[in-house]
């Protein structure tokens, strides 16, 4: 079995498991349901959408993905992606999110994986795109569910984000890359993962680089260690509802440790459920 013909067949499967039928996208009615998608998932500042369905127009017509799940004839999450150099044979997936009443059901992983798929049919070898570092569940399905590998820490990427899930935060992302064909992509894919468990690394005599206090507050530890284990909070999204100066001293927490680590050539090996990113050097 080639491994596009295998890719194919593990988006078909996790779209059954989500219950929805994921396909491309290429009218203008379609185009406006993902706008709409995106305005409920983010709430953005009317001024600065995330997308624009004359831009997915001009995607689409330039060859770059947008696709949507569908449940009936409903729009429940979608995904935009472009190409990036021609050298490279790559892509960035730009945008991605999942309707409310629709999570849980693992429709982004299906998206995911018919993009992967779309990818691979197109020649692409490496997706990339970036995720807050503070929210552990995407970590976790970035990095475990995925496989995808973390490759850079970027401080405030798109700077001010005036939205209902950004605003007054700085917007740290982890750029990762997906190895479309990789043994460890194709494992997880095929409902494989390979997490990491904090309790065996500790064991192992894994440091502590960051982390969580019994109130909830970000603290320091050590980077002296092969191993270094470093902590998100549990729900960064309640945290900024309920306590916006704790969230700040997170963001600048996590920047200190694992930005520092990464660009001390250190690697991302995992990440475990509990919200621990596992580091290695």
């Amino acid at each position: 079995m080639t491994g596009t013909r295998a890719a194919l067949d593990a988006a078909g499967a996790a779209a059954r498991a989500a219950g929805v039928g994921v396909r491309e996208i290429g009218d203008l009615h379609d185009f406006e349901a993902v706008c709409r998608l995106y305005h409920g998932i983010w709430r953005p500042d009317p001024g600065n959408p995330p997308v624009t369905s004359e831009l997915l127009r001009a995607l689409t017509k330039s060859g770059n993905y947008v696709a949507g799940a569908f449940d009936g004839g409903q729009l429940v999450g979608a995904c935009v992606g472009f190409f990036g150099a021609p050298a490279e044979g790559a892509m960035h997936s730009h945008i991605a999110g999942v309707s409310a009443a629709a999570l849980g059901r693992s429709v982004g992983f299906a998206l995911k994986l018919h993009q992967r798929a779309w990818a691979m049919r197109h020649g692409v070898r490496t997706i990339r795109w970036t995720f807050d570092p503070l929210v552990g569940r995407n970590a976790y399905f970035n990095l475990v569910k995925l496989g995808a590998v973390a490759e850079e820490y970027l401080p405030n990427f798109y700077g001010g984000m005036h939205d209902g899930i950004n605003s007054g935060d700085d917007t740290d992302r982890l750029l990762v890359r997906w190895d479309l064909a990789s043994p460890a992509v194709a494992a997880a894919c095929a409902g494989r993962p390979g997490p990491r468990d904090v309790q065996v690394e500790r064991a192992c005599g894994a440091v502590v680089g960051l982390d969580r206090a019994p109130d909830g507050a970000p603290v320091p530890g050590t980077a002296d260690g092969p191993t270094v284990l470093v902590a998100v909070p549990p729900d960064i999204g309640a945290l900024r509802a309920a306590d916006p100066v704790r969230a700040k001293e997170w963001r600048i927490a996590l920047r200190g440790a694992l930005a520092r680590l990464l660009a001390g050539g250190a690697r991302v090996a995992g990440f475990d459920r509990s919200g621990w990113y596992v580091v290695t050097r």
